[in-house]
């Protein structure tokens, strides 16, 4: 079976078509990883992979609906048959739902938020675990968020997502602690993202982070030389040391 062996390290993004995923997307390719970016959006995905090889990078561009579980379970086939292993995952994208008392979320937003937010990072780990193991140093990052812990009114939809989506990654971590994976957590805090936007329509962008500024964490916490497993790592936290 002929594989593409030239390149050193592949890692995938998904959410990769804006915000902290194309940001990350980018910052992985100037690490020295060929990026495989996954969203919804052709468009999207499109103006990363200019910016990727605008930095003189490489990406392959997987336009996919997260909600499709078949596509995902189809995913790591395709990796193990081009490359025959996975470096590096962030499993970034996710949806906010509705910012509504539990009681007035509709049922379709609650099954949305299960299905992007919880599903399909269980089908994405279930479908690339044996090409993370096939790696030497495989990494893995899920994107939580401080509601994940500390739930807030009118959050619960999105907040029990992420609680789900980061006891998920910490079992994961536990159940690769005798090999070579690492599975870490990441909590970026609020960040100037359409998702934040939406959330906080009145908040002006440019007195918060910016994807950019968190991207350097992912690639460090996505790097060989990361070597801490099962931690939730805060993205003001680090910024400070």
């Amino acid at each position: 079976m002929k594989r593409d062996t030239e390149i050193q390290r592949i890692a995938l993004v998904t959410g990769a078509s804006r915000g902290i995923g194309r940001a990350a997307a980018v910052a992985l390719a100037k690490a020295g990883h060929h990026v495989i970016c996954l969203a919804r959006t052709v468009g999207g995905l499109e103006e990363t992979d200019d910016l990727i090889k605008a930095a003189g990078g490489s990406a392959t561009l997987v336009p996919l609906d997260l909600k499709d579980g078949t596509a995902l379970d189809r995913l790591g086939a395709s990796i193990f048959e081009r490359w025959g292993k996975l470096d590096a995952l962030f499993a970034n994208a996710g949806v906010l739902g509705a910012l509504s008392p539990l009681t007035h979320l509709e049922p379709k937003i609650f099954d949305e938020l299960l299905a992007v937010n919880v599903t399909a990072n269980w089908r994405l780990i279930r479908s690339l675990d044996p090409l993370l193991r096939a790696s030497q140093a495989g990494r893995v990052l899920v994107m939580s968020s401080s509601v994940a812990r500390k739930p807030r009114p009118f959050w619960g939809g999105y907040a029990m997502s992420k609680a789900a989506v980061e006891n998920l990654a910490l079992t994961y971590a536990a159940e690769c602690a005798s090999t070579a994976v690492r599975v870490n957590v990441l909590n970026p805090g609020g960040t100037a993202t359409a998702m934040r936007a939406k959330a906080m329509p009145g908040e002006d962008p440019s007195t918060i982070p910016q994807p950019e500024d968190i991207a350097p964490l992912v690639a460090q916490m996505l790097s060989p030389e990361w070597t801490e497993n099962g931690a939730v790592v805060n993205y003001r936290e680090w910024a400070k040391s």
